[in-house]
């Protein structure tokens, strides 16, 4: 017999875009100030960066975040990247709380996109997630998503696109209630 798992299986063997979603655990709200937002933020894209991960969305908030992200050529990077992010923003948020050690993220889950009307109702999804948690009345007002990113880059014939699609029954891991 074998254990229960865990965790989700990661099954990263193709490149491609993935959605990511992370949690902190028990839902607590460790980013909870201006100052973790914008650290949290800012650790995703140098991350990112790092791995050679391209976002296409992300929201951050106080115990939870969402990324839409195109992988390099083998996604096999993404765990090390998710282990380094969260150790990172982990370290951080414990010095500015002064709590070292305390554990702060519980798991993540991703989920490779494989069509393209699955992709838009995701990157809507992602925008529209400070929306959905009642953190802003317009999307591109929360400062730690990309939506004001989408509006700005994006031509507007991509955006009516995105914007067409209905997310009421896109299925992403999202039982969490922000600050």
């Amino acid at each position: 017999m074998s254990d229960w798992p865990h965790a989700p299986a990661h099954k990263l063997d193709a490149q491609g875009t993935y959605i990511v979603t992370a949690a902190t655990l028990y839902k607590r709200h460790h980013f909870r100030s201006d100052q973790h937002l914008t650290q949290l933020q800012n650790e995703l894209f140098r991350n990112a960066r790092q791995y050679g991960w391209m976002l296409q969305a992300w929201a951050v908030f106080s115990n939870h975040y969402h990324f839409v992200g195109v992988s390099p050529n083998n996604p096999d990077n993404l765990p090390q990247m998710i282990r380094d992010f969260h150790a990172g923003t982990a370290e951080q948020v414990n010095a500015l709380d002064k709590t070292p050690g305390r554990q702060v993220w519980h798991n993540y889950w991703d989920t490779q996109i494989t069509n393209q009307r699955s992709y838009l109702a995701r990157l809507k999804y992602v925008h529209q997630n400070p929306v959905k948690h009642g953190l802003a009345e317009a999307a591109t007002q929360y400062r730690w998503c990309s939506a004001s990113w989408f509006e700005k880059h994006a031509s507007p014939a991509f955006q009516k696109t995105v914007d067409s699609f209905k997310i009421d029954r896109v299925k992403v891991l999202d039982e969490f209630e922000p600050l």
